[in-house]
């Protein structure tokens, strides 16, 4: 994602149509009619920059909305502060760096956690205590978001992170989030109510992973934004990308897959089976395998001999694939939420960056500022190593995609981000 929006020169153009001597003032950045000096950011990973499959401290600083707020110093922001991991633990909860090409493929290597407090019951990280304006919580879920128990040690580790001892598993983030002072928000959960279940092939084994209903989505994201404008306060609010086409879910293909199956077997076989909610099949061109796949599988055969992915009684698990079938329920219920978000935001005079239009235009190849940008795993600059968060450069598009939005709301005229500022994935030696 990687490009900048010159609003100056649209606005330029604009000028000299409609007057024929434009006075320069009208160029000057100017807040509107919302106030941003008491900005803060609600969300889930993507507010809190996380990226190569971990939250560390050169991810955080380059987090869309932390890119926004310095943007708005130009109207009248003022403090933004994010939790940041220190610099002698910078690896933060540790992540996932490009080693490497082997045969054009990519190698990567775990970069081990250094914010790790204690594992018991699962891996809790440093705290950070000081007051803090992004509020981006990694795996946080709108239903999730109603829910206390979240906040306990045995449930999202980084919500747990930013609270003191006496407010653990009794704190619903909605509740902390709506309890910082703020004159404007942005707001974009949602996402991994969606997410979890696509990523896993639409297999559901905890909360986590289910796939929200509209009716309880309605109820959250009403509460939720009730909440924030509680006081009449103005905000921006993102809709919900089509995960079905994100590189985690288009880069193992099934083309790919097939060529594999086919070197094992010396040609004996050329496609593989997958297991569907009903009966197992042979994969399609439009069944979505995870990135994650674990291609050594292939072939290996089980206890009673049936080669892994190639026999209908050993088929490939349905968590790894996200058939056609579920994929189409996948982008149906995107649709409804996202009508949903955009119905309550107009209810609420809210500014909507749509996230969701920009990245089908992106998904095919789109030249944006000068830049290419695609939904192609490492060479698309849009999204990190993991195959679902942004690089640098995705950041601050989808920064400007809010400054845009808030700009078109608000009449304000906060200045976009210079997007060549920032790179795609990081290659070894950079």
């Amino acid at each position: 994602m990687k490009k900048k929006f010159n609003l100056y020169i649209g606005l330029a153009i604009l000028g000299l149509a409609s007057s024929c001597a434009p006075s320069l003032d009208e160029f000057e950045p100017s807040k509107g009619t919302a106030d941003f000096s008491k900005f803060i950011a609600v969300g889930n990973s993507l507010t809190s920059g996380y990226a190569n499959n971990g939250l560390y401290l050169e991810g955080q600083k380059v987090a869309f909305p932390n890119l926004i707020a310095e943007q708005m110093k130009a109207v009248g922001g003022g403090e933004f502060t994010s939790p940041f991991f220190s610099a002698e633990q910078a690896n933060g909860t540790g992540y996932i760096k490009l080693k490497g090409l082997v045969d054009g493929n990519p190698v990567t290597e775990q970069v081990p956690a250094q914010a790790v407090r204690t594992t018991t019951p699962q891996p809790l990280f440093t705290k950070y205590l000081d007051p803090i304006q992004n509020l981006g919580v990694p795996g946080m879920r709108l239903d999730l978001s109603l829910v206390a128990e979240m906040s306990g040690t045995a449930g999202n580790p980084y919500f747990e992170r930013l609270l003191p001892d006496a407010a653990v598993g009794k704190t619903k983030y909605i509740e902390y989030a709506a309890s910082h002072e703020h004159s404007f928000f942005s707001f974009w959960l949602g996402n991994n109510d969606v997410l979890g279940y696509a990523t896993n092939g639409a297999v559901t084994t905890n909360p986590t992973n289910a796939l929200i209903n509209t009716t309880t989505f309605q109820f959250a994201y009403s509460t939720f934004i009730d909440a924030l404008t509680k006081g009449g306060q103005k905000g921006v609010v993102a809709t919900i990308p089509d995960v079905t086409t994100i590189p985690f879910l288009n880069t193992v293909t099934t083309a790919r897959i097939n060529a594999g199956v086919e070197a094992k077997t010396n040609g004996q076989v050329k496609n593989v089976v997958i297991a569907t909610k009903t009966t197992p099949r042979v994969a399609t061109a439009e069944d979505r395998f995870v990135l994650t796949f674990p291609t050594e599988k292939l072939g290996v055969p089980d206890n009673l001999g049936r080669p892994y992915g190639v026999h209908p009684g050993n088929p490939i698990e349905d968590k790894y694939v996200l058939d056609k079938d579920e994929a189409a329920q996948v982008v149906s219920r995107v649709n409804e939420i996202n009508a949903i978000i955009k119905n309550i935001a107009k209810s609420k005079d809210l500014a909507v960056a749509d996230v969701h239009a920009f990245l089908n235009k992106v998904k095919g190849g789109y030249i944006y500022n000068g830049v290419a940008i695609s939904s192609a795993y490492i060479t698309g600059n849009a999204f990190s190593l993991d195959g679902v968060h942004l690089t640098p450069m995705g950041n601050a598009i989808v920064a400007n995609l809010f400054i845009e939005a808030i700009n078109k709301q608000y009449k304000s005229t906060i200045p976009t981000v210079d997007i060549s500022n920032y790179p795609g994935v990081k290659f070894p030696g950079e």
